[in-house]
């Protein structure tokens, strides 16, 4: 740890919590026993469980809640690691098969030699579909993420296929030279494999058969890994499926069988009808009358379509594809229809597209079968949840670990809440916020993050505000993420009003980012229809062991955009005067980082204006 903190570029600032977070996990892996590690922001946390991974001589997968953390783990701290660690490795990138360039499909797109398989006048679409087969000729990995220019949903469609619908390697004529295969050759013979967690939840929603065998799982940004397991393990079923399925098998079937297909698609659009009336509510044990009559159909009419493409041309890559998502769309449907104890169905998407969801309440006993009893993990983040462990169904000796954080909080961070202000569920609120807020942003001269608890919320602040204040007002809809993140960074003054997206996941050091002002605390929806079951199953303890957890760790997530580096100085302000009034107060200020805290605006508007001379 010494020689590898040494070689960084800040000249190896000494973090006695990166070692010590080092030791656990070293000393984990040896034990075989489970880790959970706590690692405020600054700890170094991914060299921090990297290094002691790879002297283990184990295999490791790590699996990030962000593409933005999978991409510094593969592009910047492993082949950091690989030149300054002397241990030799192999490491390795694996994604869902949707990120790759499908050989196959371009070839088809192509009509199997270089003509395009469009009209001669192809349009945007057809110039960017020919684009990225152009792309793909030459590209070493396929992977979408290397693409110079973000494609279209459509044209990235035209020359991409799911897992539902890839047919695997042995029975595809491109897949001796498939991107995606590629991909888990080259983890196959790696030392460390990075994935998405959702990835890993595919894995052990298939049984284990998408990654390679491995005796360590590294979870970073463990605190999401209880509802990407319950998404993972669960289901999502929408007349798109039906649709996808239909159009792409009447290619391969017979005439005398098209009406099967027919059936089916009828059967989508019922189901959709049937969905409708049940957006953002939860459906009753057995999916109810309506929805789980129409879905038994479905059941039905799925097996005829089975039947109908199995008859077509054995050697069709096309009918081997429509086969592979007609035998998931038939396995999904029969999965929904059974009542299943500690499962809990609901409806959600827009008007125009419904969709099923079903996933289990508590996650906790599955977890213990399919990962607990066969690997060793190590599951960090900045913020742990209170009683992570249990929730997640890991066994009571699991190691628990809280390194903090080098950055100097109490010193250059201070907390301020608005307790004068009225009840949020008030309708004086919102008139008494946009006042505190421009105050506020008047003290720190701009260079403010905004952060509310819905869409709503932030328009209203942003149509407001953006006439009285003097500085750029940046809201979440102007720009994508990336750009308004940068937009932000390159202008000190600018302010940046942004909703859930943005309480994790992004990094403003400097006086751009000086204040963090939080709207209310995020509670979750009290008709989010996962979270009800879990209600439901906590009975009288439901607030403090689902409700208040999420509130606390959500709310740490945006305090911490605040302090980025050990010379950031700010203010974080939470206009909801329940932080310093409601009973369980305490439990979200022990979340958050060791600020100084005040009630008082004159304390925010000293404090700015020391943290900011002295910048």
């Amino acid at each position: 740890m010494a020689r590898v903190v040494a070689a960084l570029h800040d000249g190896g600032e000494e973090r006695p919590g990166q070692l010590e977070m080092a030791e656990a996990v070293a000393s984990a892996l040896a034990s075989e026993r489970h880790l959970v590690v706590q690692a405020g922001t600054g700890t170094g946390k991914s060299l921090a469980y990297l290094v002691p991974a790879l002297l283990s001589g184990k295999r490791v997968v790590v699996a990030t809640a962000t593409k933005a953390l999978q991409d510094q783990l593969a592009g910047k701290d492993l082949p950091f690691l690989a030149k300054h660690l002397e241990v030799p490795f192999e490491c390795a990138v694996v994604k869902g098969r949707s990120n790759y360039l499908c050989r196959q499909r371009a070839r088809e797109v192509m009509g199997g030699d270089d003509q395009l398989e469009l009209d001669d006048d192809v349009g945007d679409l057809g110039r960017e579909i020919a684009r990225l087969i152009e792309w793909g000729r030459t590209s070493p990995t396929g992977d979408r993420a290397d693409l110079d220019f973000e494609p279209r949903p459509r044209a990235w469609s035209s020359v991409s296929v799911s897992a539902m619908d890839c047919p695997g390697a042995s029975r595809c004529p491109s897949g001796e030279d498939c991107f995606a295969e590629q991909a888990r050759q080259r983890a196959e013979a790696a030392d460390v494999v990075v994935v998405n967690t959702h990835l890993y939840g595919a894995h052990l929603a298939s049984g284990g058969h998408v990654l390679p065998d491995h005796d360590v799982v590294v979870f970073d940004e463990a605190h999401e890994l209880e509802d990407i397991a319950a998404a993972s393990l669960g289901l999502e079923l929408g007349a798109g499926r039906f649709r996808a399925l239909v159009r792409n098998a009447r290619a391969v079937v017979d005439k005398a069988d098209v009406a099967a297909l027919d059936e089916l698609d009828g059967a989508g659009l019922r189901l959709e009808n049937a969905l409708a009336s049940w957006r953002g509510k939860r459906l009753p044990a057995g999916l109810g009358d309506e929805v789980g009559d129409v879905v038994r159909l479905a059941v039905e009419r799925a097996a005829k379509a089975v039947a109908a493409i199995r008859k077509g041309d054995a050697d069709d890559p096309k009918r081997a594809r429509a086969l592979q998502a007609a035998g998931h769309l038939a396995g999904d449907l029969a999965f929904a229809v059974e009542d299943r104890e500690g499962y809990v169905s609901w409806v959600e998407g827009p008007p125009h597209a419904p969709v099923l969801r079903i996933a289990p309440v508590d996650v906790g006993e599955l977890l213990a079968e399919k990962v607990w009893g066969e690997v060793t993990a190590v599951l960090t983040s900045a913020t742990i949840p209170p009683a992570l462990g249990t929730r997640l169904g890991l066994p009571p000796d699991h190691g628990q670990l809280d390194v903090g954080s080098p950055f100097p909080y109490e010193e250059h961070a201070l907390l301020y809440c608005a307790a004068h202000l009225p009840d949020p569920r008030s309708p004086q609120y919102e008139a008494a916020l946009h006042e505190e807020m421009e105050a506020l942003v008047r003290l720190a001269g701009g260079r403010t993050l905004a952060l509310f608890t819905s869409w709503r919320a932030m328009q209203a602040a942003a149509e407001a505000l953006r006439d009285k204040l003097p500085w750029t007002v940046l809201t979440q809809s102007d720009l994508p993420k990336p750009a308004l993140v940068a937009a932000f960074s390159e202008d000190e003054h600018a302010c940046l009003f942004a909703t859930m997206g943005f309480w994790q996941g992004i990094d403003v050091p400097g006086a751009a980012l000086s204040q963090v002002i939080i709207d209310r605390i995020p509670f979750p929806r009290p008709d989010e229809p996962l979270l009800q079951a879990r209600r439901d199953r906590a009975r009288a303890a439901a607030f403090r062991t689902v409700d208040l957890p999420r509130a606390a760790t959500l709310l740490a997530q945006g305090a911490g955009r605040l302090i980025r580096s050990s010379s950031d100085r700010g203010v974080v302000a939470v206009l909801d005067p329940r932080l310093a009034k409601a009973n369980y107060r305490w439990d979200l200020v022990r979340a958050l980082p060791p600020m100084r805290r005040t009630r008082h605006r004159s304390d925010v508007e000293a404090f700015l204006a020391e943290a900011l001379a002295g910048r």
